[in-house]
């Protein structure tokens, strides 16, 4: 089996809009947390792939959706990404204490993330 998509994260430009209108449309129990250096709003969606909700990290730039993917071995998979003809945007990145992300585009210009958990 390949790897599954893991969780899908919304960059949103205004968060308490972002929360409300995801919450109220599909049920969603959203739940914050304070990370070292801004809130993170955890999406727990019952069955299937969770997600989240940050505060949009890139001004003049419209609110987005982004998926991440599951790897075992960030750098290996980084790697052969940009080896396959990604670009990296970026690389290796920690989030808290729950794990490490890179950002890529595809050669067509499509934005995809890989998200390593940390070792418990």
């Amino acid at each position: 089996m390949g790897n599954p998509f893991c969780h899908c994260e919304l960059n949103a430009n205004d968060l308490d809009v972002a929360r409300e209108f995801y919450g109220k449309l599909f049920d969603w129990k959203i739940e914050g947390i304070q990370m070292p250096d801004r809130m993170y709003y955890m999406i727990h969606a019952g069955e299937g792939t969770g997600g989240g909700i940050m505060q949009n990290p890139m001004p003049n730039v419209p609110s987005f959706w982004l998926s991440y993917v599951l790897v075992d071995d960030l750098k290996a998979a980084t790697d052969k990404a940009r080896k396959l003809g990604a670009t990296i945007m970026l690389e290796n990145h920690p989030a808290g204490d729950f794990g490490s992300l890179t950002i890529f585009t595809d050669p067509q210009g499509a934005v995809l993330g890989l998200w390593q958990p940390k070792e418990r």
